[in-house]
């Protein structure tokens, strides 16, 4: 039997949690962090009222020590930006001893001479902290396309296109969703998929329509070029257009081979799921870099004046 002949024409429904990575529950609801954290600090109170129980009184101690196992309590459990609250608070405590001026350098930086007056701004104390080196993560890009991560590996970027899901039927939608469970499945190594939506500029492709339409063999053939000019001028005006840029980063460790064998099979499954994708080049992967550093910059460019792949309204949902 077929694969094909056990398609239903009913969707598939599956509850997801909302907090796919949400750590497991082992014992009163509470998970092996919180666990620890909350026996650590019973133990540490045990400690201390087994060495001061001969000179405090057991009321003044409970009610000292009251306040701190609630705090630690509120410490282990609490949530804060998605976080667990001691994660939190260690990220602020990291955050504020790092250096929050970088440079792009190699080298460590040296202090200025002595009579270089450096100030963190008008009004300002002089600033006693240097700068510190830039370290990326990223060491270079390869020949092959990829990206060096140094001891953490190779990554390869696919660049991957949209499907008009809400377009077909719930059989369709089935087998397009049995087709990408079944890469995820596949899996044996992290892999991000990034989907960023830009805003697309039609007034270059506009004018290079209207620059080339003198020249073409016919009158007719110029009318329906100018005509669709005015047609990308209307789009532009009354619609906000986004260009939806899928790109996928496979990461290995295993060696640039291994990494590039895990993009290309990632190129085949999404093939089954009616998904175009491209394993990036150099030049491909460095403009994506650079536009990942600049979101707001250039957003024209990603407009293709000869496909409208990827050019989706804002206010239609279905592409994903």
């Amino acid at each position: 039997m077929s694969p094909r002949s056990t398609w239903t024409e009913e969707p598939y429904r599956a509850r997801v949690p909302v907090d796919v990575e949400r750590p497991d529950r082992i014992m009163f609801g509470l998970t092996w962090r919180q666990l620890v954290i909350l026996a650590v600090t019973a133990l540490l109170l045990y400690a201390v009222w087994t060495a001061v129980a001969p000179l405090i009184n057991p009321v003044y101690f409970v009610a000292g020590s009251v306040p701190v196992a609630g705090a630690v309590f509120v410490v282990a459990a609490g949530r804060r930006d998605g976080l667990s609250l001691d994660g939190w608070l260690l990220a602020a405590i990291r955050h504020h001893r790092a250096p929050h001026r970088l440079v792009p350098t190699e080298a460590p930086v040296r202090a200025a001479p002595p009579w270089v007056a450096t100030t963190g701004g008008r009004g300002r104390k002089p600033s006693l902290r240097l700068p510190a080196p830039l370290r990326l993560p990223a060491k270079g890009i390869t020949a092959d396309g990829l990206i060096d991560l140094g001891p953490d590996g190779t990554v390869a970027l696919v660049s991957a296109t949209t499907v008009a899901f809400g377009l077909r039927s719930p059989g369709e939608q089935n087998a397009l969703v049995a087709g990408f469970a079944r890469w995820l499945n596949s899996m044996d190594a992290p892999t991000q998929i990034l989907v960023r939506a830009r805003r697309v500029d039609l007034t270059h492709i506009a004018d290079r329509v209207e620059q080339h339409a003198p020249t073409l063999p016919h009158p007719a053939l110029e009318a329906a070029a100018r005509s669709h000019v005015a047609f990308l001028d209307d789009l532009a005006g009354q619609r906000e257009l986004l260009h939806r840029q899928v790109t996928v980063a496979v990461r290995g460790r295993r060696g640039p081979g291994y990494t590039m064998h895990r993009a290309t099979e990632a190129v085949r499954a999404l093939a089954g799921c009616e998904v175009t994708a491209t394993v990036l080049d150099a030049g491909g992967t460095q403009n994506a870099l650079a536009a990942s550093l600049d979101p707001a910059g250039a957003a024209a460019a990603w407009a293709d004046p000869n496909t409208t792949n990827g050019l989706t309204d804002r206010e239609d949902g279905d592409d994903r």
